[in-house]
């Protein structure tokens, strides 16, 4: 009786098991696109902008002191800021007409939504880093059910295409994941880096203003 209910279940989870395999599969490859991709960007990121974007924060902090209102704005134009940081601190700067607190506010409303940016671009490396490995250890076990089969029916070349099916995802789904986490730690200590001079200039922008 136990047996008789166990072989439609046996049956359904294979069944499901296998359908799984190509979509696994599919998501693999996506992921691998997915990493030349961003190491394209990472390449455009490094060598652009980011390359040229070599600023001495206690120097330009200590020219805010000696500023006024438009010589702080000039300074931030003309020095080589990124884009991101030129453009947040420009946008404190035009509501320096704002009370204190509400500048502080807005300060960090900036800040915030930077972080929130930066933590959007290292997601989809991160996800890669997590997943990738699950997606290729299913696409790993999924193939051998029926190379187990095949081994026990003397079919060598089912359990063949089923291990190169099993040793391939593995490799890719493990390639895919390494490359992935090293795109993101790499992007998190500039990104780091970025928001701590931000936040420091910001500090040393509100004290400015509070005195103009």
């Amino acid at each position: 009786m136990t047996e008789s209910f166990l072989i439609p279940l046996k049956g359904s989870m294979h069944i499901i098991a296998y359908g799984l395999l190509v979509p696994t599969l599919i998501i693999l490859l996506l992921f691998v696109a997915l990493v030349i991709i961003e190491m394209g960007s990472l390449l455009v990121e490094a060598l652009g902008e980011r390359r040229r974007s070599k600023v001495n924060i206690p120097e330009l902090l200590n020219a805010f002191k000696e500023k006024d209102f438009e010589g702080i704005r000039d300074e931030i134009m003309n020095s080589s800021l990124l884009r991101r940081q030129k453009a947040a601190l420009s946008e404190l700067l035009k509501y320096n007409d704002l009370p204190g607190v509400s500048r502080q506010a807005l300060a960090r409303r900036l800040l915030s939504d930077e972080e929130l940016y930066y933590a959007r671009i290292t997601s989809r490396t991160d996800l890669v880093a997590r997943l990738g490995p699950m997606f290729g250890l299913m696409a790993t076990l999924i193939p051998l059910g029926p190379g187990l089969i095949a081994l026990g029916q003397g079919d060598t070349k089912t359990l063949a295409d089923s291990l190169l099916i099993a040793f391939d995802a593995t490799v890719t789904g493990l390639a895919a994941a390494g490359v992935a986490y090293a795109i993101s730690q790499l992007r998190k200590r500039w990104y780091e880096d970025y928001l701590a001079g931000l936040e420091a200039l910001m500090e040393s922008l509100l004290e400015v203003l509070e005195r103009e």
